[in-house]
């Protein structure tokens, strides 16, 4: 029986990239979205052309029911769920001062709110299993801080701390936890940048290039894989060595 990978906001840039490496490597796939039906539809037509079942689950991962009722769901369809990926994440960016409690919050409830609601969600039925991969996307932002984004790098720093927490609870039911911290990656995020800006942010990385999303899902799908059955409670910068 195939294994079962839930990735969240897989329906474009590095969800989309992780949805397909693990359809790749042979893995059903469940793929959350929210609001784009259509790019959902084409993640998973895409990751069916490997042989492999997909399907697609909308919802809010912001709502702790809506999640619940998601992993049931796929519980059903597929028996179980073998690998969690928390990718959902939004930015607000501002100065602090310019910024209002609610572009704090909204950022804080996606990215840090939704990775608890999915891990408790899935952690029960891990749990019974007695196995199971977390896999949640942090950032260095969460590592180091930005000008602009002091919601973003509170809720990235909040899923890293979340993450080392949630490897020491289910370590004893074979279940591991890890976050992924990538820099600059090459999405329809950054496209938006000005040349000038992405010129500047070329001098902080070493190998002097913008990272792809397939360099963050080559980083997932290893950490989900038995190579990494040691790891647990770690942070895996993918960023060109932006953050040493």
């Amino acid at each position: 029986m195939s294994k079962v990978a839930l990735i969240t906001g897989a329906s474009r840039g590095i969800g989309r990239a992780i949805a397909l490496k693990f359809a790749s490597e042979g893995y059903n796939i469940a793929i959350n979205y929210i609001g784009n039906q259509d790019e959902a539809l084409e993640v998973q037509k895409e990751c069916c052309i490997h042989g492999i079942e997909a399907m697609i689950y909308e919802g809010d991962v912001t709502d702790y029911d809506a999640m619940d009722q998601m992993m049931k769901a796929v519980l059903e369809q597929f028996g179980s769920i073998d690998v969690l990926v928390n990718n959902s994440g939004i930015t607000k960016d501002q100065l602090l001062l310019k910024m209002n409690t609610q572009s704090f919050m909204d950022v804080i409830d996606v990215n840090l709110k939704g990775t608890f609601n999915t891990i408790k969600a899935v952690s029960r039925i891990m749990m019974k299993q007695r196995s199971g991969v977390i896999i949640n996307m942090a950032s260095v932002i969460g590592i180091i801080g930005n000008v602009g984004q002091a919601n973003y790098a509170a809720s990235k720093a909040g899923v890293i701390a979340l993450t080392k927490s949630v490897a020491k609870e289910l370590a004893p039911r074979h279940i591991r936890a890890n976050a992924i911290a990538p820099g600059f990656i090459a999405t329809k995020m950054t496209d938006v940048l000005s040349d000038d800006t992405k010129e500047n942010i070329l001098k902080n990385i070493p190998l002097q290039q913008m990272g792809d999303p397939e360099d963050v899902a080559n980083v997932a799908y290893f950490l989900a894989s038995d190579s990494a059955k040691y790891i647990t409670g770690q942070v895996i910068n993918v960023d060109g060595g932006m953050v040493m």
